[in-house]
């Protein structure tokens, strides 16, 4: 794995966990063919493998597991589907809420239009939940920590639109143009053979609007 080009942050012979750069989506689609998938020869060459355990949107940053075996992917996806992962997110968001900490508990479901598709508070919705806590504050902006207690599509950056926080470069929730401000900070796993743990540092980009303003990182 040592010609593998980002950082991997935990590694096993049954899963890794890398640190995927905001800008490479999981798949390769259409327009683009480099891709995390592209990628995974570079991880193994078993030839029932790898697999992604979960998925990051292609501009949010950081811990993504992959399976190396298949039992391995069972039973993280498993623990995935059943909440028993812990995951948190970092985000900086352009009006940081009144409160320093709260849980969102509002259910989301895919909404299609001519325009697209987007992820919409509905009643009927999937449940979400996510628990958030503001880190620093600074200029009026937060650095917010998300613990997303479920696991739906764009479930940080819808949550964070309904606090009325919505994540700087977050163009499709209503946090203007620019690149999006979310990174998936950390991930811990218990497994039946293993412990994993995962963290990721702030990219560049993340780090440089932290002290522009006056966000510290923790």
């Amino acid at each position: 794995m040592s010609d593998f080009p980002y950082p991997i942050l935990y590694q096993s012979q049954r899963l890794v966990v890398i640190d995927k750069p905001a800008g490479l989506p999981v798949h390769p689609g259409p327009k683009t063919t480099h891709s995390v998938e592209a990628l995974f020869p570079l991880l193994s060459r078993r030839k029932d493998g790898p697999w992604l355990v979960h998925r990051l949107d292609a501009d949010t940053s950081g811990c993504l597991m992959i399976a190396l075996r298949k039992q391995a992917l069972i039973e993280a996806q498993a623990l995935f589907a059943s909440g028993q992962i812990h995951k948190t997110y970092w985000a900086v968001v352009g009006k940081a809420p009144v409160k320093n900490e709260g849980v969102i508990d509002t259910p989301l479901r895919k909404v299609t239009t001519k325009e697209g598709w987007h992820m919409a508070p509905h009643a009927d919705g999937q449940k979400a939940v996510t628990a958030w806590r503001v880190l620093s504050r600074g200029q009026g902006r937060g650095l917010m920590e998300l613990t997303l207690l479920t696991g739906r599509t764009h479930q940080a950056r819808v949550h964070c639109a309904v606090l009325g926080c919505p994540i700087i470069g977050d163009d499709r929730y209503g946090g203007g143009a620019g690149a999006l401000h979310l990174m998936s900070r950390s991930l811990d796993a218990t497994l039946t053979t293993e412990q994993v743990s995962a963290r990721a540092e702030p990219s560049d980009t993340f780090s440089r609007t932290c002290h522009d303003f006056s966000l510290t990182l923790p």
